[in-house]
């Protein structure tokens, strides 16, 4: 997940000859009377226009030059890749094999060790059940850490209810893991260390070079095996059954041959981005605090919370902004992130909690307006609440011994 979260977001740089227009409810003043079809009503939240689109971990758009690659497959190209008896499989498969090489080229894989799949779920069932089940008469042990996607702490629940047994690492206050921890835990009988590169919710990237090489692809030498997870025709070298989507695969090729050219770029550009928007809320309001750390840290990701506002309720005032609250597979529960809690958050604190995605497209007229904005909205909540009336005038509020009803 974190893998693709990069590709997705770094690879998709904004052509000069593109004009881009913006608008959102705050900025274009309209009639009192005027009713805008597109408009929808959220909670019951009225909210017209297109908002600001600050959630690049969630989905990001695409670069158009990878859908003008994609687009002859879905038009006149639009063989099976392995129909290998006329010219429409020929050039499909030939399509297909070229993004294959593109995407272990990024990687400095061999195209043998690139399998396709559905996305990160199924790769990292894949993965973690594949590995563990194909090695289970050995192995019967895995490593992984509290602050894993949903999908790998999901397929360790199910392996342990199989009789695996399943290390959860806990992290620093940074989100980082304790490398000396993890030599301890590693036993004879470990079958896996799993481990996500870059973590989508707090944007924290671990040390992967000191932890070792990762499930990124299926490695020949040394080789890992797995077992399959579906069955069927047998594609992929019998990994992942199923007929490959041609146009998508051939965008993933494009955007990896585009991220090799202009990752760099792209990641200083969105770094400054990134200082612009953090610098900007701080400097006009304080008990900003960012969740993970800022030294190891995709420069797309800000996990901000704001102490004394109601995380819901920020996200709602920020109808003109398009944030989320955490990971979008689990941004519709009112739970505090397991993630922040790993970190050692605190409670409020985890509720509070806003991520602004930034990408390749992002522009500074749209990170200056996510500033005023916000600000705006924390100042105004914070106006609305007795405790930060209550700590702007001094009082520790943690020492307050509050009436039990």
């Amino acid at each position: 997940m974190a893998s693709k979260l990069l590709l997705q977001t770094l690879t998709r740089r904004q052509p000069t000859t593109i004009i881009r227009r913006f608008s959102t409810a705050a900025a274009v003043a309209t009639p009192p009377d005027y009713e805008d079809p597109s408009g929808i009503t959220m909670k019951g939240v009225k909210i017209s226009g297109r908002p600001l689109y600050l959630d690049m971990q969630a989905t990001s758009p695409v670069d158009p030059r990878v859908l003008d690659s994609m687009l002859p497959y879905y038009l006149s190209r639009y063989g099976n890749p392995h129909s290998r008896t006329h010219l429409y499989g020929w050039e499909s498969e030939n399509a297909v094999e070229t993004a294959r090489a593109q995407v272990a080229a990024l990687i400095g894989a061999s195209p043998k060790e690139i399998i396709f799949t559905s996305g990160a779920t199924e790769s990292n069932n894949i993965s973690v059940k594949g590995v563990m089940h194909f090695y289970k008469d050995k192995k019967r042990h895995v490593i992984t850490t509290q602050t894993e996607h949903k999908c790998v702490l999901d397929s360790c629940r199910h392996l342990q209810q199989e009789g695996f047994e399943v290390t959860y690492l806990p992290v620093e206050s940074d989100g980082l893991i304790d490398l000396d921890r993890l030599r301890k835990e590693i036993r004879p009988d470990t079958g896996l260390v799993s481990v996500m590169a870059v973590n989508n919710e707090i944007g924290v990237v671990q040390p992967m070079e000191e932890i070792g090489i990762g499930a990124l692809y299926m490695r020949r030498r040394p080789r890992i095996r797995v077992e399959p997870q579906m069955n069927g025709g047998g594609q992929e070298r019998g990994i992942r059954s199923g007929t490959v989507p041609t146009p998508l695969v051939v965008g993933m090729g494009a955007a990896c041959e585009l991220a090799m050219k202009e990752m760099e770029y792209d990641e200083r550009r969105i770094k400054s981005l990134q200082d612009r928007l953090l610098n900007g809320i701080r400097e006009k309001i304080d008990g900003v605090v960012v969740n993970g750390s800022m030294e190891r840290r995709y420069v797309g990701n800000l996990n901000l919370s704001f102490a004394y506002v109601e995380g819901e309720s920020l996200l709602m005032g920020l109808k003109e902004v398009a944030v989320s609250s955490g990971s979008a597979c689990t941004s519709a529960s009112l739970e505090p992130s397991y993630v922040l809690r790993a970190l050692g958050v605190d409670e409020d604190m985890a509720h509070t909690s806003i991520r602004f995605g930034i990408g390749r497209f992002t522009t500074e007229e749209e990170v200056d307006k996510a500033v005023e904005l916000t600000v705006k909205q924390v100042v105004k909540l914070r106006d609305m609440s007795p405790l930060y009336e209550m700590v702007k005038e001094g009082i520790d509020i943690k020492q307050i011994q509050w009436a039990q009803h």
